[in-house]
């Protein structure tokens, strides 16, 4: 998938809601317009249906947190889908455009009811009249390992780990923020033995998806599963290895789990892995304040789950 731009204009869409993007789509073919995805939506490139929209240029940008530099830079109009909006800067307020259960007041709003076509001429109308996106950076990045495609390339998988290509997978799913302590990530990212995989999910990706980490026999060391509700994915992939191994507790597979998290949907994910069991999952950059001393203390002592540290002493701990 793409990272730089074309010449023509654009449309710039954020959020999580595939369907928005495939009416977008539609209504801008043949047009001039090009679209392009931001932060969570950087998934949808991964997607088969989506491969036949030529106009469909590339991923613009980075993590939510960045859209008032990468917003002003795009220079077309922005549509976001959902959550994760930051309150715009005037320069780009009359490009902002809203959908769905999102509104930034100041800003357009495009209506339309769940499984209704909405209609996105405005928005479209004002593309035109705009200039292409400014370039921030070139390149292409590779992703698209949902659980169907990791199932298809099991064999290898399994292979490397039985030959010891591959020691061990991280998951280092969750959220990405603008705190420096966040650094923290595309530092252990970094410094992760050549023979550990990282698999992930949700724009934590963004602090070491543009890193040069190379591959395991051809196997991406950064296997993206996609948006944060994907994380699913991951669930699914571990216990696929459970069961390729013979194993009868998740926690016995060469995985560990170094997971960020910024709002509740990560906690979400969080409860659901403790649902299956898992255990010794390390949370940063800090516990959510929101969990009780006594809730607390059940999920340190009964699950394991501990905050991070230093990069190198939770290497020691996760990586061995």
């Amino acid at each position: 998938m793409d990272i730089g731009v074309r010449k023509n204009p654009g449309i710039l869409i954020s959020g999580h809601d595939l369907r928005d993007l495939e009416m977008l789509l539609e209504q801008t073919a043949g047009t001039g317009v090009d679209v392009y995805t931001h932060s969570e939506m950087l998934p949808a490139h991964y997607y088969p249906a989506f491969k036949k929209y030529p106009h469909f240029a590339g991923n613009y940008g980075n993590a939510w947190w960045k859209q008032k530099e990468e917003f002003e830079k795009f220079n077309g109009p922005i549509l976001m889908t959902t959550n994760c909006v930051v309150p715009p800067a005037d320069s780009y307020k009359d490009r902002l455009w809203t959908t769905g259960a999102t509104g930034v007041p100041g800003c357009r709003h495009i209506d339309g009811a769940y499984g209704e076509v909405k209609d996105f001429s405005a928005i479209i109308e004002q593309a035109k009249g705009c200039p292409a996106p400014t370039e921030i950076e070139t390149g292409s990045i590779t992703g698209g390992f949902a659980h169907e495609q990791v199932f298809a390339l099991a064999e290898p998988v399994v292979n490397a780990v039985k030959s010891g290509a591959i020691r061990k997978f991280v998951v280092m799913a969750g959220c990405d923020g603008r705190m420096k302590s966040r650094e923290y990530y595309t530092e252990f990212a970094k410094k992760l033995p050549k023979d550990v995989v990282i698999l992930t999910a949700g724009c934590a990706k963004y602090k070491y998806n543009k890193l040069d980490l190379g591959d395991i026999g051809g196997i991406p060391r950064v296997l993206d599963a996609g948006q944060c509700n994907d994380s699913y994915s991951l669930a699914l992939i571990a216990l696929k290895l459970k069961e390729i191994f013979g194993l009868k507790d998740i926690n016995d597979l060469p995985l560990a789990f170094n997971i960020a998290w910024y709002e509740q949907k990560a906690v979400i994910v969080l409860l659901a892995l403790l649902y299956l069991g898992v255990k010794n999952i390390h949370l940063g950059p800090t516990l959510p304040a929101f969990l009780s001393p006594n809730v607390a203390k059940v999920l340190v002592e009964n699950f394991g789950i501990a905050g991070i540290t230093t990069v190198d002493e939770d290497l020691k701990i996760l990586i061995g």
